[in-house]
């Protein structure tokens, strides 16, 4: 990277971070007005963003309205409607030795912000973070992925429209850019991607000792018992799993299926997803030819170790484009079943009991999300309470993601912190806490020293009791 483009970098950080300063004097009328500039401009330029998601993804626009602007809009109007609320500072409660304070939360912008956004869904994970930060208060810069290049180019464009720089600035490149960024001084950083870069970005964070918002993947376990509603089930899955061509990191990464139901799964799972994306109008393209060699190198892999094509399996190397598949026989060595997917195969394993089924996710990284279908609450509650995971959903897949009211976020290895609503609001604001005291005789003079025998009964006391 050139010298020159290092100085833009660095230069902008400056001006985001001086003008963070100046927001602190913000009031809630100044932040409402950027979240209705923002959404005014979305609205008024669908067509652009079906366009520019489109030619990253090959995604219907309806499917971009849905998984990408809606879900940024409900951001916009779920922050703006309860901005007051969330800004008013929270008293808190007291206690006899304390009688005579008060005390509160007051919840102040972090500061100067970035957000690091990938290319999966490329709008939205760069968006709707910058929601949050300016709900809270900050400034922002957003680094978009280089392989959504067109979302990306569109995000610069719009805010340069809307933002003055030192409010919310974008940053286009690659690793180097992103390398740069990192080296500064941030005051809070969100990050969404994989847990491998994760871990680099909480590596950098930590030089400054900065705070960290962690979206990351891993693989997101779906079971499906023998009481589940089959038909339900299969077309549930098959929606969540090849939305976006399985580029999504809440997606079911495998499946345990009761052996019991093994087969009528299949047969519905087929059906399903010829329904759903048997042609192009429906269905999206994998983000690169480098991508889209790594999914053909999963599944062949997975075949040389025992597994077999259900359906699916057809590579269009040309086009970008890898069918919805399914495969059974899967060993538990492969590659497959060690990283995560993030594309549109679907590993198949059977089991007799849950507790098989349990017993291996527990020795796998804590998933960002777990599915369960099932109509029996003594299976529900029993995976629920001894297993981990960020997220989990009951008879569904993928829509706690967009829950308007629903911290998002998984745990671990699956990520750090929360997202979405007021849950991502906290996550760009310091919780200060504040106690305000009384002039002269105070509760806490009692036990100063030095100590005499009726201040040693009462700490004695207060120990004891209190």
């Amino acid at each position: 990277m050139d010298t020159a483009t290092k100085s833009h970098i660095r230069d902008l950080f400056e001006q985001v971070k001086t003008h963070a300063l100046t927001l602190r004097q913000g009031t809630v009328s100044d932040r409402k007005k950027q979240l209705k500039r923002l959404e005014s401009w979305i609205l008024n330029h669908r067509g652009e963003i079906h366009e520019a998601v489109y030619k990253d993804l090959q995604k219907p626009a309806q499917e971009t309205d849905v998984t990408e602007v809606f879900v940024v809009l409900s951001e916009i109007r779920k922050a703006s409607k309860n901005l007051k609320s969330w800004m008013m500072s929270k008293p808190a409660a007291s206690s006899i030795t304390y009688i005579g304070t008060k005390a509160y939360t007051h919840y102040e912008p972090k500061g100067a912000c970035l957000i690091i956004a990938p290319w999966n869904y490329p709008f939205q994970l760069a968006v709707g973070p910058l929601v949050s930060a300016i709900a809270a208060g900050n400034t922002a810069i957003i680094k978009p992925s280089e392989f959504s290049e067109n979302t990306s180019e569109l995000i610069l464009k719009m805010c340069a429209e809307i933002f003055r720089p030192e409010e919310v600035s974008v940053v286009l490149g690659a690793v180097d850019e992103s390398k740069e960024l990192l080296t500064l001084p941030f005051d809070h950083i969100f990050f969404t991607g994989s847990p491998q870069v994760g871990k680099i970005v909480m590596e950098a964070a930590a030089k400054h000792l900065t705070s960290v918002t962690l979206e990351l993947g891993g693989k997101s376990p779906t079971i499906v018992d023998q009481s589940a509603n089959i038909k339900d089930a299969a077309k549930k899955i098959a929606w969540g799993k090849w939305l976006n061509a399985g580029q999504v990191c809440i997606a079911p990464d495998y499946l345990f299926v009761h052996e019991d139901v093994r087969e009528r799964l299949v047969e519905e799972l087929v059906i399903q997803s010829e329904k759903l994306y048997g042609n192009k109008e429906t269905y999206g393209a994998l983000i690169s030819r480098h991508h889209h060699n790594r999914i053909n190198d999963l599944m062949a892999d997975a075949i040389d170790k025992g597994a077999d094509i259900e359906f699916g399996g057809k590579s269009d190397r040309d086009n970008l484009r890898f069918t919805p598949t399914l495969l059974s026989n899967v060993s538990k060595e492969s590659r497959i079943m060690e990283e995560e997917i993030f594309g549109p195969i679907l590993p198949l394993l059977t089991y007799q009991n849950i507790d098989e089924v349990i017993n291996f996710i527990n020795l796998k990284p804590k998933p960002l999300s777990l599915y369960v279908f099932s109509a029996k609450n003594s299976i529900i509650k029993k995976v629920k309470k001894e297993t981990s995971a960020g997220m989990m959903t009951i008879n569904d897949v993928v829509l706690q993601f967009a829950h308007p009211n629903l911290p998002i976020g998984g745990v671990n290895n699956s990520g750090i912190g929360k997202a979405h609503g007021h849950a991502g609001f906290i996550a760009f604001s310091n919780e200060k806490a504040i106690v305000k005291q009384r002039v002269g005789f105070t509760m806490a003079k009692t036990v100063y020293p030095p100590y005499s025998n009726i201040k040693k009964f009462m700490i004695d006391f207060m120990v004891k009791y209190f």
